[in-house]
């Protein structure tokens, strides 16, 4: 897993953060980059200004922000914005029922990234992941997709030797465990002390391929409950999916 730097500069980040959201997300106004970064408007504005000004945003005649020509030069990931705001109310309504951390993730390649985040109330608990990054094959959400695709799909995509995975078929065998139960696991493969359970929403044609993971402290997961907890977490990928497939 990626690791936010300990001297970070926050400006920076917050710009990197609206850099990634327009080319991979589409428009976003003023209101909505302060309200997707957690800082106030007059500080959005300036971020979005110097984007501006560095050619990697400008306006449309909307008067909204969308990616500049620096973007633009380079394959766009589909976008995941309708994605976005079909989930999280069922995001929203997961952690309601579980009272743990949910997660919309999108796959892109051999990657996953963390496209939605709802934080439980709990003290201890899973915090915000929105926009990190982490290897497909590790996270609970991106083996879950990964489980949908073929064989030699998978062989394809890992089979240089540079690609992380050391055993193919290891991965592959891991793979048809998860599409037989339906879920996959991540017990701290990625993050010590974070246990995670994902299943795959399953789109329409052209839809990007995504999932729907629960996040918990490793301390507070109960063998028990497990049976429970993917219950939940399947029922949300489905009422996304089948939300998706009313709109896209």
């Amino acid at each position: 897993m990626k690791n936010k730097p300990a001297y970070g500069i926050d400006s920076v980040d917050h710009a990197l953060h609206l850099a990634t959201l327009l080319q991979q997300e589409g428009p976003l106004r003023v209101t909505d980059a302060a309200q997707r970064l957690g800082v106030a408007r007059s500080t959005a504005h300036r971020l979005l200004a110097m984007l501006v000004y560095r050619d990697f945003a400008e306006q449309d005649e909307d008067r909204r922000y969308v990616a500049g020509s620096v973007l633009r030069r380079h394959t766009v990931p589909e976008p995941v914005a309708d994605l976005r705001r079909i989930a999280l109310p069922h995001l929203q309504s997961l952690v309601a029922r579980t009272d743990e951390t949910s997660n919309l993730l999108v796959v892109v390649a051999d990657q996953v990234r963390f496209a939605a985040t709802v934080e439980c109330g709990q003290v201890l608990r899973v915090g915000d992941r929105e926009g990190k990054v982490l290897p497909a094959h590790l996270a609970s959400g991106g083996r879950a997709v990964l489980a949908t695709r073929s064989e030699a799909e998978i062989r394809e995509l890992y089979g240089d030797p540079d690609s992380g995975v050391a055993d193919v078929d290891a991965l592959l065998r891991d793979l048809r465990r998860v599409r037989r139960q339906g879920f996959a696991m991540n017990d701290q493969k990625t993050e010590v002390g974070v246990t995670a359970l994902g299943c795959a929403v399953a789109g329409p044609a052209g839809a990007v391929p995504a999932a729907v993971s629960l996040a918990m402290p490793t301390a507070r997961y109960r063998r028990e409950r497990l049976g429970e907890w993917v219950r939940q977490v399947t029922t949300t990928a489905e009422r996304i999916s089948k939300e998706l497939g009313a709109v896209l």
